[in-house]
């Protein structure tokens, strides 16, 4: 056979996959999540309080306050926080977390 036989024969058996209808796109159905992934967390119970002049707000999750929020009259609002869970409160000016980055030397010229 020559070359343009095999591309004539080529031609006429890929002629049917072509011509034919293309298939019909069926949307994928959601996935469920994974078992034990689905429960959210609780919303805080919140007691607004006035104590003098200060607010003070008290933050408990199935009772347990984690964290209360004490707002002055003036000046800024503090946090006390119980970090561990055993009651301790920590005193923080704010919530944003302290970035200590690293000062290693690794080299020296």
């Amino acid at each position: 056979m020559r070359p343009t036989q095999y591309f004539a024969l080529i031609a006429l058996a890929a002629a049917p996959a072509f011509a034919a209808e293309p298939p019909q796109l069926v949307p994928v159905p959601d996935i469920p999540p994974p078992p034990g992934m689905v429960e959210t967390a609780p919303a805080p119970d919140i007691t607004i309080i006035q104590r003098g002049q200060d607010k003070v707000e008290e933050y408990r999750i199935k009772g347990q306050l984690y964290m209360i929020k004490v707002t002055p009259p003036h000046g800024r609002p503090y946090y006390l926080v119980d970090p561990k869970g055993n009651g301790q409160l920590v005193r923080y000016d704010d919530l944003s977390p302290n970035l200590m980055v690293p000062m290693w030397m690794l080299f020296q010229f």
